[in-house]
């Protein structure tokens, strides 16, 4: 093993909220490294984590492409435009979505040149209790390092949950990151769990030619979701071609030589029994410590697996936080991001901050679905007296021009004081459209704020203007 090397932080992730935390704690002067273990196809560092390689970028990559096939096939001739002919270059789509991760990977290993963070290519490991030089960390991978470090921000991410008796192969039986990679359309495709995964991936495959059936546990659909919004999105998906089973209770999954079968018990309690091409399982992730030596050092884990943290994200032991998926809180590349940064500066004797109750969610299927703050049914649970007020985007003048005026965006304001306590949106471009949202409940502004403001003609966000007129039942386009 080699000289010891130190640093002040030391930042065990490439992350999301890895990266982003080294990024800040080098602009506020600190001597930084961060590890990371990821490669690429090539073998070749691939930061980002599991957002860029396996998730975000790549799921959004195919989003685009395929919705690009689909209006192509469909949508096309309406504007005027004929198309002769219309083929799948699966291989040329699938290397696209390779380039974009690539710049992305590369983008961060700039970053990283760019405020002198030092970057360790493996695998890192506590590899004792802490001293009075600070933690002592193993780096096994291309090279074997010992590291020193002050302060260490663990941020390790989530691994997908694997359901008993069916683990991941990524090729039959797939996680996410089997099914950004399928290298044909699979003629019969299943899902198991309708969350982000699950509607984002089905909506690709779907697009592409595929028959897709979604089969979830729940009762309802997207129940973090605002229940009208959810139904909405269920009618649309519905048309689209999507089917999706609720109540579903998964029993024997097995894998053949070229197809799985999926025995399961429907809501109406009936024993059913479907054969795929393709399954993928989307049932939620797991944070991923396993390796990290909590042991060693005595971090403190929950009893599921996450490092236990308090408000401030710090762990049970001194100069020792964790962020992102691998602690509590939503499973959301930009949550961590947000953490990430707070952390730096803490550790700096700043107040970083991170307001859980204005961070936005996006589902990007098409339509977009996204939100912030509370839901309709979570504020009737409170007892919060409310308002409410919706628009529908088949009556704005730019959804018609787009050819996309499907759903509508909708406000929840205190009853009395009229502060935004939500704002949820399913249609084109949610998840541009919900920052605006997200701004104005950062700063407690009111509906009545919102619906004063001019917004321009014609722009989708005049849809967000007025739904916050709706809440006063003073709309002026529908």
């Amino acid at each position: 093993m080699s000289t010891t090397k130190q640093f002040d932080v030391v930042v065990i992730g490439g992350g999301p909220g890895g990266y982003i935390a080294a990024i800040r704690a080098a602009q506020l002067g600190f001597s930084v490294a961060c590890i990371d273990e990821a490669v690429n196809a090539k073998g070749a560092p691939a930061l980002g984590g599991t957002c860029t390689n396996v998730g975000c970028i790549p799921s959004k990559a195919l989003l685009q492409s395929s919705e690009h096939y689909e209006h192509a096939g469909h949508s096309f001739a309406e504007h005027g435009i004929d198309v002769a002919g219309l083929t799948l270059n699966l291989g040329q789509m699938l290397k696209r979505k390779d380039t974009v991760v690539k710049q992305n990977n590369d983008g961060i290993l700039y970053l990283f040149k760019k405020n002198k963070v030092t970057f360790f290519h493996g695998r890192a490991a506590f590899a004792g209790a802490a001293t009075a030089e600070g933690y002592a960390l193993a780096v096994t991978g291309a090279a074997n390092e010992a590291i020193s470090a002050k302060h260490v921000i663990i941020a390790t991410g989530s691994n997908p949950r694997e359901l008993p008796g069916a683990p991941f192969d990524e090729k039959l039986i797939l996680s996410n990151t089997g099914a950004l990679a399928i290298d044909a359309v699979p003629a019969n495709l299943g899902v198991i769990g309708a969350g982000v995964i699950g509607l984002e991936m089905g909506s690709v495959w779907r697009r592409l030619g595929a028959k897709v059936t979604v089969l979830e546990g729940l009762p309802v659909l997207l129940g973090a979701v605002d229940e009208q919004i959810a139904k909405e999105a269920g009618k649309l998906f519905a048309k689209q071609g999507l089917a999706i089973s609720l109540g579903c209770k998964i029993g024997a999954i097995k894998a053949g030589k070229n197809n799985v079968t999926v025995e399961y018990v429907d809501a109406k309690g009936a024993a059913q029994k479907a054969v795929f091409d393709k399954l993928i399982i989307s049932i939620g992730r797991v944070p991923n410590t396993n390796g990290l030596g909590a042991d060693k050092a005595g971090l403190q884990l929950d009893e599921r697996g996450f490092v236990a943290v308090d408000a401030d994200c710090k762990t049970n032991l001194p100069n020792v936080w964790a962020v992102g998926d691998v602690v509590r809180g939503p499973m959301l590349a930009h949550k961590a991001e947000e953490e990430g940064v707070a952390v730096a500066e803490r550790i700096a004797g700043q107040h970083g901050h991170t307001n859980f109750n204005t961070i936005p969610w996006v589902i990007y299927t098409s339509p977009e679905i996204a939100w912030v703050g509370q839901t309709e049914q979570q504020l009737k649970a409170a007892g919060i007296a409310y308002k409410s007020g919706t628009f529908p985007f088949m009556a704005n003048g730019r959804a018609r021009a787009l050819g996309d005026t499907s759903g509508m965006v909708k406000f929840l304001a205190d009853a009395v004081s009229d502060e935004i306590l939500g704002v949820h949106i399913v249609g084109p471009m949610a998840s541009e459209l919900i920052s605006e949202a997200v701004v104005a409940m950062e700063f407690k502004a009111s509906a009545e704020d919102i619906a004063r403001i001019c917004h321009a003609h014609p722009s989708l966000s005049e849809a967000t203007k007025e739904a916050a007129l709706a809440v006063d039942k003073r709309t002026l386009n529908f």
